[in-house]
């Protein structure tokens, strides 16, 4: 019986995937656990510290179908870890004895970190990919609409016009950062850990470092300069990692959701029969999908910040914030790959409606151009002169109900340096664009890098 939002049967698929649930479930964990101690056996055998009979007859059973799970969920719940019950298990399962060579001067942190790196390569290379495709989709709308005309907002008010490609292509920009860090990510905390009960590897009077090299070698890890049981800075940077993805894709959906509005009508999610409809008011059609990005990557953010508390760890072997990791590590990834999901989606099948953009930019009747004007008067008259002129016009169309235009034209000061048709030139927003086009054009140009 699922309790999680992760596992439930109802919202599992909207909350999550199934790949990366597959990722983190006790399935893949459990054998993450023997994956591990099958590579310690091999290469202590290799070694000469170990019987190569020994080694063989290990990793023979380090399968998960000869595991007994309910039986592991009875010994962890009876010790409080699960490694132990998986060594005796697998000891039980050797013949000869020849399982008492398992877990050879190991501890029980030593396979479960590794074990966690192990999980975390496989969940960001899922991370990775979709982050591929959603720069791909992020792309192709930034070529698009690369001179589309949209209001830009500041504080919710209309302020100039920017083009919908450059929103597009700001976001691009995060994401291929995002690409970079978690690459850097990867090459310090995809390292193994065998250290034995106080990391000195006491344990093994000899081939101790050769066996941590080896073990590491063989799980495709690198290997640790020093033992990082207490010292959690590389678990704490993929969950940082993670709450940064979020907030991106966090930005992605507040803009979906507004923009997505009665009153605005500039994108909407794709359109699919009975998405996002409502049992008392057939007419709408909500951002569903936003909804679950915004609400995933909130909790992801606690997540993060939840792995920092577990760095705060005493001495060489700590009390209790290891576990931190253990429940939340898991649904961060699982979250947000349900944000990643619904995001991918949201991209890939955007409706603009250019038509909706450039109406919403004439609705203030050229009060948006306002700066575009005092910025051409500038010359004439002087840009301090000019940006009061145009100011007391503005509040007089706000007033008057009278467009800007007409009340420029009119003003006899005005007059004399522009004609109408200069000052329509000026209130043109596919005329002041800026930078948007060359800026579109640079972060398409870093993506194809």
């Amino acid at each position: 019986m699922a309790a999680s939002i992760i596992d439930s049967s109802i919202f599992q698929g909207i909350f999550s995937t199934g790949a990366m649930r597959r990722v983190w479930s006790d399935e893949n964990r459990t054998a993450k656990y023997l994956e591990v101690e099958r590579a310690l056996a091999l290469v202590q055998a290799r070694l000469g510290l170990i019987p190569q009979e020994a080694a063989d007859e290990i990793a023979s059973h380090c399968r998960l179908e000869e595991i007994d799970m309910a039986r592991l969920r009875e010994q962890t719940e009876r010790i409080g870890y699960p490694i132990l019950g998986v060594v005796t298990q697998l000891n039980q399962l050797c013949r000869d004895k020849l399982g008492e060579y398992a877990h050879w001067g190991a501890t029980t942190q030593d396979i479960t970190d590794t074990a966690t790196v192990l999980q975390i390569r496989e969940a960001l290379e899922l991370v990775d990919a979709e982050l591929e495709a959603i720069a791909r989709a992020l792309a192709k709308l930034a070529r698009e609409h690369r001179l589309t005309p949209v209001i830009g907002r500041s504080n919710l008010q209309q302020a100039i016009p920017v083009t919908f490609g450059y929103k597009m292509a700001g976001l691009l920009a995060a994401i291929l950062r995002h690409r970079e860090r978690l690459a850097q990510t990867r090459q310090r905390a995809l390292v193994g850990e065998f250290a034995g009960a106080a990391g000195t590897l006491a344990s093994l009077q000899r081939g101790a470092i050769e066996t941590q090299a080896g073990l590491c070698a063989e799980l495709g890890l690198a290997q640790p300069l020093i033992a990082w049981h207490t010292v959690r800075d590389n678990i704490a940077e993929v969950g940082a990692l993670l709450g940064l993805i979020g907030g991106t894709l966090g930005k992605l959906s507040m803009d979906v959701k507004l923009m997505m509005q009665t009153e605005v009508g500039e994108v909407y999610e794709p359109y699919h029969h009975g998405r996002g409809s409502r049992s008392t008011m057939p007419q709408k059609r909500n951002p569903i999908s936003s909804c679950y990005i915004h609400a995933a990557i909130s909790v992801l953010r606690q997540h993060a910040a939840a792995l920092m508390d577990a760095m705060v760890a005493d001495h060489e072997r700590s009390t209790g914030p290891w576990e931190i990791e253990w429940i939340v590590l898991p649904e961060a990834f699982c979250l947000l790959a349900g944000a990643l999901k619904h995001s991918r989606a949201v991209l890939e099948g955007l409706e603009v409606d250019a038509a909706a953009m450039r109406r919403n930019i004439d609705l203030t009747g050229g009060l948006v151009m306002s700066e575009a004007v005092m910025m051409g008067l500038g010359p004439y008259i002087g840009r301090e002169y000019a940006h009061d002129l145009v100011y007391d016009l503005c509040r007089q169309s706000l007033e008057k109900k009278v467009a800007l235009l007409d009340l420029l034209a009119g003003h006899p000061e005005i007059r004399r340096h522009v004609d109408r048709a200069g000052l329509a030139r000026m209130l043109d927003p596919a005329g002041y664009l800026g930078q948007s086009g060359v800026m579109v054009d640079r972060v398409l140009a870093r993506m194809s890098d």
